[in-house]
């Protein structure tokens, strides 16, 4: 089992969420202390129960106990005023909330089509708010902030029965928490008809947009009085932030995972060497983060055969290229960063963070738990983690597609001739405008703070706002993740291809070499049939290197020129003879023949039941299984798409899953999206 502090974060997480999954009477238990990232994604994105404790009610209760001992008279952070609850925080924009049409717009405009969707494009996804009503739920149960049982109960209610309130989009800069988000929350709570959530069966498509009323009219739930001082612990708090920041963390940690399975494929797939992952490089740098990541990498690369020896890097410096040699040194910072941020982020959902706090004497103490600057501050890190690696990802898959920087593959990856295919190259520039966006997404959003609510939130975190952009971070992320993951399978098909196609041409190479030199000698020694083998031997190594460094030509120059080259060498190996000369052209011309029909042989049957795990380590292994056989992405020329493109499915023969290559990658975006495929990347991960 892999070693390391991020390891083992990233196996417990998975092993705790696909437990959560498993056991159909699994439940989120709210006591304040003991919620995991993984049982908020269990709730947030897969709709599981939760439960709060007693222990967690009696707390409660005591606290509301408390607050009524309390004047009523509450101090409102958002000015001089006092007021119970605070008033006009319903004010953020939703599109198509006002609910009629407008009889004094023009039909010429209000016909006009939407510039995106007017929905998603001014609401959070429910992901969001159910991430966000577990973490609220979670501060109650502290029993610091008055509410009453009834409230912990009703918020409770909301969530196990999938009655999710509609939160605008913007409109928070998370000073004092997010209080307008919450007041959404708080609205549907009430039953307020001024607000909106989603209800209906998620699995049968049903799920629709009603007003707060009619949202607890579906879930046979009667409305309810919110007191004073529960207005204000209902809209002071950072769970909003917090659990879009979970969200994002979720997807952080899972995707630094895998960028190092990917990391040990790239190494297969650029014939590079495992000296670059030596424990000595951490042993006298000994930054946990960079020891770990190469340490993982070795045990991804176990059992591969596409490694090479340092020293057997022919025609280099023996060193591979920065983008696999540095990788620990690049991913090893970014481990430690999402160390950190998990235990702030941890923390926090954890925490009472809301404004007063009621201690359990009675007494209430005013202060900035609801400041979310911690919040920011781990998930600034996640999103700048997500450039990095993003960075590391482009080089890597560039230099797999380009013939300068791959050591040996065909441009663009191509299984056809170079001249006649460019399949890839769409997917070069694909990769090129993710990371260009990742780079703008990683600027900094603390900086730009503002000044809110007349002064009295001079300073805010800003961290909804950078928590939403983390979010669509490691949505491009794993969009860059993915067509890696691709190009990384083709490229190891290509890798055992050219081994099948070395492995049939030797032997027909040497045969000739030896039926050559055997006519150019007119006296044969005892030792001849040495010298002849050990003359064959090393022309077959030339040759396999001068095809390495010929894949920008079609086959036909490649092996004619490899073959050019070689019949000099031949020629100064035997006497200097007419007879010699014959038979050397002939040799050179029979050679040429027999490389282009083994290659248009190999190719043909490789193609036919394309399998590279043979030569494959243990983590490359799985992931090229699972692409190849569960997602049912080929191994595929230009012949597939050319068909591919043009094919309906209505024929019971199609063979064609996948209609463009941007299709397959779409599949593996997905498969990460819904978590599938971390699942594979957990195995590896325990594998080692």
């Amino acid at each position: 089992m892999a070693a390391g502090n991020f390891s083992r974060l990233v196996l417990s997480h998975w092993r705790e969420l696909h437990l959560r999954l498993e056991s159909y009477d699994e439940t989120v238990l709210i006591d304040g202390h003991g919620l995991s990232l993984a049982s908020v994604i269990a709730s947030a994105r897969y709709g599981q129960d939760a439960a709060i404790t007693d222990r967690a009610l009696e707390c409660s209760s005591h606290s509301a106990e408390q607050a009524m001992r309390i004047s009523q008279d509450v101090t409102s952070p958002y000015g001089k005023k006092r007021h119970a609850v605070p008033a006009g925080l319903h004010c953020g924009i939703l599109s198509g909330d006002i609910g009629f049409e407008n009889s004094n717009i023009s039909s010429t405009f209000s016909s006009a089509i939407p510039l995106d969707d007017p929905v998603e494009s001014t609401s959070m996804p429910e992901s969001w708010v159910r991430a966000s009503m577990l973490i609220r739920l979670n501060s109650f149960a502290h029993g610091t902030s008055g509410v009453r049982p009834i409230i912990m109960e009703r918020l409770l209610q909301l969530l196990n029965l999938d009655i999710v309130p509609r939160i605008p989009l913007r409109g928070s800069v998370s000073g004092f928490g997010d209080p307008s988000p919450l007041s959404y929350v708080g609205g549907t709570m009430q039953g307020k008809p001024a607000v909106q959530a989603w209800v209906g069966d998620r699995i049968q498509g049903g799920r629709r947009l009603v007003p707060g009323d009619e949202a607890l009219h579906y879930a046979e739930l009667k409305t309810i009085d919110i007191r004073a001082s529960e207005g204000l612990a209902i809209v002071h708090g950072t769970a909003i932030s917090a659990g879009v920041a979970s969200l994002a963390l979720h997807e952080a940690i899972s995707l630094a995972s895998v960028a190092i399975v990917l990391t040990a494929m790239s190494v297969e797939a650029l014939s590079g060497t495992e000296e670059s992952f030596h424990s000595f490089f951490s042993h006298v740098r000994p930054h946990p983060g960079q020891a770990e990541s190469a340490a993982n990498v070795q045990g991804f690369l176990e059992g591969s055969r596409l490694t090479v020896e340092s020293a057997n890097l022919v025609g280099t410096s023996g060193q591979d290229r920065s983008a696999i040699r540095t990788a620990p040194q690049w991913i090893g910072p970014v481990l430690e960063d999402l160390l950190l941020a998990h235990s702030q982020i941890v923390v926090d959902i954890n925490s009472a963070t809301e404004n007063p706090l009621i201690e359990p004497s009675g007494k209430t103490v005013h202060g900035g738990n609801f400041q979310a600057q911690t919040i920011t501050s781990a998930i600034e890190k996640v999103r700048q983690s997500c450039q990095s690696l993003g960075q590391m990802i482009f080089s890597q898959c560039g230099e797999l597609m380009d013939p300068a920087t791959s050591k040996g593959l065909s441009p663009n990856l191509s299984v056809d001739e170079p001249s006649r295919s460019s399949m890839w190259q769409g997917t070069d520039i694909l990769i090129a405008a993710l990371q260009s966006e990742l780079g703008f997404l990683s600027s900094p959003v603390r900086s730009h703070v503002q000044s809110a609510a007349m002064g009295t939130q001079a300073i805010n975190s800003l961290a909804l706002i950078s928590g939403r952009y983390t979010l669509t971070a490691v949505d491009v992320l794993a969009q860059l993740a993915a067509a890696h993951l691709v190009v990384l399978c083709q490229a190891l098909d290509l890798r055992a291809l050219h081994i099948q196609f070395l492995y049939a041409l030797a032997p027909k190479f040497k045969a000739l070499t030896r039926r050559c030199l055997s006519e150019c000698l007119e006296a044969v020694s005892p030792n001849s049939d040495g010298c002849g083998a050990e003359t064959a031997y090393n022309l077959w190594v030339k040759l396999s290197e001068h095809i390495n460094r010929s894949t920008q030509m079609d086959s036909t120059l490649r092996y004619s020129t490899a073959m050019d080259h070689l019949q000099t060498q031949l020629l100064r190996a035997v006497p200097a003879s007419q007879r010699a000369l014959e038979a050397v052209q002939r040799w050179n011309t029979d050679c040429v023949n027999e490389a282009l029909e083994t290659d248009k042989v190999v190719k043909a049957r490789y193609l036919s039941g394309p399998d590279a795990t043979p030569v494959l380590g243990t983590a490359a292994r799985r992931m090229y299984t699972y692409v190849r056989r569960t997602l049912e992405i080929p191994f595929f020329g230009e012949e597939y798409m050319r068909l591919a493109e043009w094919d309906d499915s209505t024929s019971a023969s199609s063979r064609h899953k996948y209609k463009s290559v941007g299709a397959m990658i779409s599949a593996v975006y997905e498969a990460m999206r819904n978590g599938s495929l971390y699942s594979e990347v957990v195995e590896c991960f325990e594998e080692i």
